[in-house]
């Protein structure tokens, strides 16, 4: 009886104790691998392409680019100079009046830029959280715009209509609109739920009511219109009423920017700490298997909205009390309801990404009128800057291609051994076999 057959033991390769060829990547290399194809580095991307499509804009329209132009064959560094000095003065001009403004003399007059940025961010950041939560969940609140309407007639009316001793008048009136922005959102999350209403036309719908319930209060004395006054607007807050300023009355910095930041933390605490939020995220990962599990859908939709709502309310309380205070018309929601879909989906539903996103185009707002102040270039510019953020943040694959980067989910090859040259003696071996 023989035993068993022993196998020789193959020698251990050259490059033994390195990585095999096909093994799973370093933690440095999974790391950076995860940024390159992670959704953070899309936004900053996209942002950074939105600015070069700006400077490409704002060259053409400079009228020394289009005069140089004309010789450019014959003396092309005019015209590269003039480019030159168009783009960098126009974005000079935009840090300027948005960060940080060093041809004024002190720190003190410096940094007034910054708390303009941080006004203008207030209201965006607010009521992008509003928008970015209803994200999470799965539903589209499109109607940022009425529920800023409702919370800023609310908050006005309490603000003007009220008598009471600051801090209780000021703390009634953003209650108040808190509220009424929840409650305006609310109506959308009960038609969600109980009748299965698409969000987006509700939520549209409702924009509409609340614009042209808003005039008839401003037309109508008694509600919102100012005592002996024909006009459209409201009289001016009491001063009991205001937000107070944060670092002083040199600035225009309110304490809605404190408000703001508090939301930020709510919403991330409720998104990643709290078991409601967990269900919100779970019925926008997948509705059907949510409520399998479990999880009332229907009652999530309600919630959803009427937190969201709450939150944009917090953008037109802020608006009322911390930026026009002397009185406000139809107009005060400025365009903030609809911005904060951009916020939101810059920072990608994310309450620190919204912070960001809503300081960036809050920077955008202050130094883009330092743009046009200082360097004639078109407001609109900006607008242009701010679409094209959207537009490559809805398109990933785009950016990046243009980046070179990797699609999410594609796994590097392993590359094969290489196998080795044969000489001549060996291919005249296989031949004659």
């Amino acid at each position: 009886m023989t035993g068993p057959e022993l196998k020789p033991i193959a020698a251990a390769p050259a490059d033994f104790g390195t990585e095999p060829a096909g093994a799973e990547p370093g933690r440095w290399h999974g790391a950076f691998r995860r940024i390159v194809t992670g959704n953070g580095l899309i936004s900053v991307l996209s942002v950074i392409l939105a600015l070069i499509a700006g400077a490409i804009m704002i060259a053409f329209t400079d009228p020394e680019v289009q005069r140089t132009a004309g010789y450019f064959f014959a003396r092309p560094q005019d015209m590269l100079v003039a480019v030159w000095e168009s783009v960098s003065g126009a974005y000079v001009a935009l840090f300027q009046g948005a960060v940080y403004n060093f041809r004024v003399d002190g720190f003190a007059a410096g940094v007034k830029p910054l708390t303009e940025t941080l006004k203008f961010a207030t209201p965006l950041i607010a009521a992008g959280l509003g928008v970015g939560l209803a994200f999470r969940a799965g539903l589209f609140n499109i109607g940022g715009q009425g529920q800023m309407l409702m919370a800023a007639a609310a908050a006005g009316w309490v603000a003007t209509s009220m008598n009471l001793p600051w801090p209780l008048h000021m703390l009634v009136a953003m209650v108040a609109g808190v509220v009424a922005g929840a409650l305006w959102a609310g109506i959308a999350g009960i038609l969600k739920a109980r009748t299965g209403a698409h969000e987006v036309i509700v939520t549209i719908m409702l924009n509409h009511i609340a614009f042209y319930l808003l005039a008839w209060m401003l037309a109508t004395q008694g509600i919102l219109q100012a005592p002996g006054s024909n006009n459209p607007k409201t009289a001016a807050m009491a001063e009991s009423a205001i937000l107070p300023d944060i670092l002083g009355p040199q600035y225009n910095l309110h304490a809605g920017f404190i408000v703001a930041l508090i939301a930020v933390a709510f919403t991330w605490w409720l998104l990643e700490r709290s078991s409601l939020g967990f269900r919100f995220r779970a019925v926008g990962e997948n509705p059907t298997a949510a409520k399998v599990a479990g999880i009332s859908v229907g009652r999530m939709y309600l919630y959803v909205m009427l937190i969201a709502g709450g939150l944009v309310g917090i953008a037109g309380v802020s608006q009322v009390l911390g930026t026009v205070t002397s009185g406000f018309g139809g107009d005060i929601d400025a365009g903030i309801g609809f911005d904060a879909i951009t916020v939101a989906l810059l920072g990608r539903s994310t309450p620190l990404g919204i912070l960001a996103a809503g300081i960036l185009f809050g920077a955008f707002k202050a130094g883009g009128f330092a743009m046009q102040a200082s360097e004639n270039v078109p407001i609109e510019i900006v607008l242009v800057v701010q679409s094209l953020i959207v537009l490559f943040i809805a398109a990933p694959p785009l950016v990046r291609a243009i980046f070179g980067l990797p699609q999410p989910g594609a796994r590097r090859k392993p590359k094969r051994p290489k196998k080795p040259k044969k000489n001549a003696a060996q291919i005249a071996e296989e031949v004659s076999a």
